[in-house]
């Protein structure tokens, strides 16, 4: 048994993709952290770590944590398998170190609990050590932002889906909503178009490429070839009641 007091494993939302747009209180525990974990693909720094470039302490101890496949690869039983002995991995990882007393600040793109790697961590590490969640804004915030036209009015329905769902499903959920956000686009762009079309929205369908980045761009979708980066977001604008 341990003879310290556990410390604490933080999920720490760093937002949409600026330093400025981070909270007052990731930005202090990242600066302040003595250990810091990343998700990122192999042989690449990760946008999560490069993000805080410049603000980590001088003896910092690193932990990268390189995703064993993509989504780019079809998703079944062995994927999922292999992810989830993945992220057995990390928790085993960053629980040891909580076991002998050391706080850890894990870096999560946007918010932790929204589409991050993070919640598969926070689902393990319950019950095992402290953990504690910072909010961050979220991707989609910082696209209809960049979009520069406000997503809901008055009583708009919402709704946030993933490209990766079926043809027929996208198209069934565009139809039926009033705003509609869409993540993880990729190299299912083309299917996304398709149901965009089918559900007749086309004309009011907004691609924003790397929101809130040096990167960033706004188009119309009609203006968007066939492939799109993973760090893509598809708006479609309610146009609710307004006084």
């Amino acid at each position: 048994m341990s003879r310290h007091p556990p410390g604490t494993v933080h999920g720490v939302g760093l937002g949409p993709g600026a330093a400025d747009l981070m909270s007052v209180r990731a930005d202090r525990l990242v600066r302040a952290a003595r250990h810091v974990a990343y998700f990122r693909k192999a042989g690449r720094p990760g946008r999560a770590r490069r993000l805080v470039e410049g603000m980590l302490r001088p003896d910092a101890v690193e932990f990268a944590m390189d995703y064993p496949v993509t989504t780019e690869i079809p998703v079944g039983p062995a994927y999922n398998d292999c992810l989830s002995r993945f992220y057995a991995r990390c928790t085993d990882h960053l629980a040891r170190l909580a076991l002998t007393g050391e706080d850890v600040v894990v870096l999560c793109e946007g918010d932790p609990f929204f589409y991050g790697s993070f919640m598969h961590l926070h689902a393990r590490l319950l019950g095992q050590v402290p953990v504690q969640v910072v909010p961050g804004i979220t991707g989609m915030s910082g696209a209809w932002t960049a979009s520069g036209v406000p997503i809901t009015w008055g009583e708009d329905v919402l709704t946030v889906a993933t490209a990766t769902l079926p043809e027929d499903e996208l198209t069934r959920r565009i139809a039926d909503t009033d705003a509609l956000v869409v993540m993880k686009i990729g190299r299912h762009l083309p299917k996304l178009r398709r149901a965009v079309l089918a559900a007749g929205r086309g004309d009011n369908a907004w691609l924003v490429e790397y929101a809130a980045m040096p990167e960033q761009r706004v188009r119309r979708l009609a203006e968007v070839g066939d492939e799109a980066p993973y760090f893509s977001i598809l708006l479609i604008h309610g146009q609710g009641r307004r006084p």
